[in-house]
């Protein structure tokens, strides 16, 4: 089942995405590294709503950006923003165990209106703009923190700073 196969990486990748978003130091949500960055706040905004993709793609059989305008949560602590990237977690996994392999072989498209920027299987959208898109912006965060000087966790054994 394919499902199956990828709940024991999810079940990994979420928990380190989710140390990493412990360490945002509230103090420091409007900095930014360079003028063309995200701050640090629009980044762990994005880390913690990306789950959301991986229930959207299940449920859904495309995302039209003409008809689905997007407006980010405001977080105001850095609780806040695990707290929902907990919520979405869940909700991710509970979506995934009970698709199929049926489902997850189905065509997903991402479109604004009449231009379609991709259509693939529902699988292939969770691993490249689900999972290796959350860990792209996961090691983005990781710099953001050590410019910072917050001691980073480490995600596939430790870490310089443990």
């Amino acid at each position: 089942m394919i499902a199956q196969s990828l709940l024991p990486e999810l079940q990994n990748e979420f928990p380190n995405t989710r140390k990493m978003l412990e360490r945002v130091p509230a103090a420091s949500f409007d900095w930014k590294p360079h003028e063309k960055s995200m701050t640090l706040i629009r980044l762990a905004t994005h880390l913690a709503t990306l789950p959301q993709w991986l229930t959207m793609t299940v449920n859904t059989t495309e995302l039209d950006f003409s008809k689905s305008p997007y407006s980010p949560p405001k977080f105001e602590t850095t609780q806040e923003i695990v707290d929902a990237f907990d919520k979405n977690v869940q909700e991710a996994l509970d979506a995934l165990k009970g698709a199929s392999d049926e489902a997850l072989m189905q065509p997903w498209t991402l479109r604004n209106g009449e231009q379609i920027f991709f259509t693939m299987p529902r699988i292939a959208v969770i691993r490249s703009l689900v999972i290796s898109h959350m860990i792209h912006h996961r090691a983005q965060l990781q710099v953001f923190l050590r410019l910072l000087n917050v001691p980073v966790p480490g995600m596939y054994g430790p870490s310089a700073d443990e």
